[in-house]
Protein backbone atom coordinates (compact mmCIF):
# COMPACT_ATOMS: atom_id res chain seq x y z
CA UNK A 1 0.00 0.00 0.00
CA UNK A 2 2.83 2.09 0.94
CA UNK A 3 4.31 1.66 -2.21
CA UNK A 4 0.62 2.50 -4.33
CA UNK A 5 0.93 6.15 -2.14
CA UNK A 6 4.72 6.88 -3.36
CA UNK A 7 3.92 5.64 -7.16
CA UNK A 8 0.72 8.18 -6.93
CA UNK A 9 2.66 11.13 -5.41
CA UNK A 10 5.65 10.66 -8.05
CA UNK A 11 3.09 10.70 -10.87
CA UNK A 12 0.78 14.29 -9.67
CA UNK A 13 4.32 15.95 -8.83
CA UNK A 14 6.51 14.73 -11.41
CA UNK A 15 4.66 14.97 -15.21
CA UNK A 16 5.83 12.12 -17.99
CA UNK A 17 5.86 14.19 -20.83
CA UNK A 18 8.17 17.22 -19.71
CA UNK A 19 11.20 17.19 -21.18
CA UNK A 20 14.42 15.39 -19.97
CA UNK A 21 11.76 13.42 -17.65
CA UNK A 22 13.33 10.56 -15.80
CA UNK A 23 10.36 8.26 -16.60
CA UNK A 24 10.75 5.31 -19.11
CA UNK A 25 9.87 5.28 -22.60
CA UNK A 26 7.87 2.71 -24.26
CA UNK A 27 10.96 -0.42 -25.25
CA UNK A 28 8.28 -1.20 -27.90
CA UNK A 29 7.63 1.52 -29.30
CA UNK A 30 10.90 2.63 -29.37
CA UNK A 31 11.91 -0.97 -31.15
CA UNK A 32 9.00 -0.63 -33.95
CA UNK A 33 7.37 2.44 -34.05
CA UNK A 34 4.17 0.86 -32.69
CA UNK A 35 2.23 2.14 -29.76
CA UNK A 36 1.67 -0.90 -27.04
CA UNK A 37 -1.66 -1.07 -25.29
CA UNK A 38 0.20 0.42 -22.27
CA UNK A 39 1.54 3.36 -24.30
CA UNK A 40 0.79 7.06 -22.66
CA UNK A 41 -0.40 5.67 -19.51
CA UNK A 42 2.12 7.36 -17.19
CA UNK A 43 0.72 10.58 -19.19
CA UNK A 44 -2.79 9.75 -19.07
CA UNK A 45 -2.34 8.61 -14.89
CA UNK A 46 -0.37 12.30 -14.28
CA UNK A 47 -3.42 14.11 -16.42
CA UNK A 48 -6.16 11.65 -14.16
CA UNK A 49 -4.52 12.79 -11.08
CA UNK A 50 -4.84 16.61 -11.73
CA UNK A 51 -8.36 16.11 -13.40
CA UNK A 52 -7.73 16.30 -16.57
CA UNK A 53 -9.91 13.53 -17.63
CA UNK A 54 -10.31 14.28 -21.85
CA UNK A 55 -6.05 14.64 -21.70
CA UNK A 56 -5.82 11.29 -20.09
CA UNK A 57 -8.45 9.51 -22.61
CA UNK A 58 -5.79 11.31 -25.39
CA UNK A 59 -3.26 9.95 -24.20
CA UNK A 60 -4.45 6.44 -23.66
CA UNK A 61 -8.16 5.37 -23.95
CA UNK A 62 -8.02 2.57 -22.35
CA UNK A 63 -6.28 3.65 -19.15
CA UNK A 64 -9.44 5.48 -17.65
CA UNK A 65 -11.60 2.22 -18.20
CA UNK A 66 -9.12 -0.32 -16.33
CA UNK A 67 -8.86 1.93 -13.45
CA UNK A 68 -12.07 1.20 -12.07
CA UNK A 69 -11.79 -2.79 -12.73
CA UNK A 70 -8.10 -3.06 -10.98
CA UNK A 71 -9.79 -1.17 -8.68
CA UNK A 72 -12.36 -3.44 -8.63
CA UNK A 73 -10.08 -6.51 -8.62
CA UNK A 74 -8.40 -5.08 -5.45
CA UNK A 75 -11.48 -5.04 -3.36
CA UNK A 76 -12.09 -8.53 -4.14
CA UNK A 77 -8.75 -9.66 -3.67
CA UNK A 78 -8.84 -8.50 -0.52
CA UNK A 79 -12.11 -9.30 0.47
CA UNK A 80 -11.61 -12.74 -0.73
CA UNK A 81 -12.63 -14.47 2.09
CA UNK A 82 -15.59 -12.84 3.12
CA UNK A 83 -17.17 -12.46 -0.54
CA UNK A 84 -16.06 -15.69 -2.03
CA UNK A 85 -18.64 -15.72 -4.58
CA UNK A 86 -17.92 -12.33 -5.97
CA UNK A 87 -13.84 -13.18 -5.94
CA UNK A 88 -14.96 -16.24 -8.00
CA UNK A 89 -16.80 -14.23 -10.95
CA UNK A 90 -14.07 -11.42 -10.74
CA UNK A 91 -11.27 -13.41 -11.02
CA UNK A 92 -12.70 -16.45 -13.04
CA UNK A 93 -11.50 -18.09 -16.53
CA UNK A 94 -13.75 -16.16 -18.96
CA UNK A 95 -13.54 -12.33 -17.42
CA UNK A 96 -9.47 -13.19 -17.71
CA UNK A 97 -10.44 -14.47 -21.18
CA UNK A 98 -12.20 -11.34 -21.92
CA UNK A 99 -9.41 -8.95 -20.22
CA UNK A 100 -6.87 -10.38 -22.19
CA UNK A 101 -9.12 -10.19 -25.97
CA UNK A 102 -9.68 -6.78 -24.70
CA UNK A 103 -6.54 -5.10 -24.28
CA UNK A 104 -5.14 -6.88 -27.33
CA UNK A 105 -8.24 -5.42 -29.74
CA UNK A 106 -7.16 -1.98 -28.16
CA UNK A 107 -3.28 -2.83 -29.27
CA UNK A 108 -4.28 -3.46 -32.70
CA UNK A 109 -7.24 -1.08 -32.96
CA UNK A 110 -4.95 1.73 -31.47
CA UNK A 111 -2.36 0.97 -34.29
CA UNK A 112 -4.78 1.16 -36.56
CA UNK A 113 -6.61 4.44 -36.02
CA UNK A 114 -3.00 6.08 -34.59
CA UNK A 115 -4.55 7.17 -31.26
Amino acid sequence: MAAAVIAVAIYFTFDPSATGSFFPRCTFLTLTGYKCPGCGSQRALHALLHGQFMQAVRYNAALPVFIPLLALYAIAELQRKSWQRFYTAVTGGAVIVAIVVAIVAWWVVRNIIHM
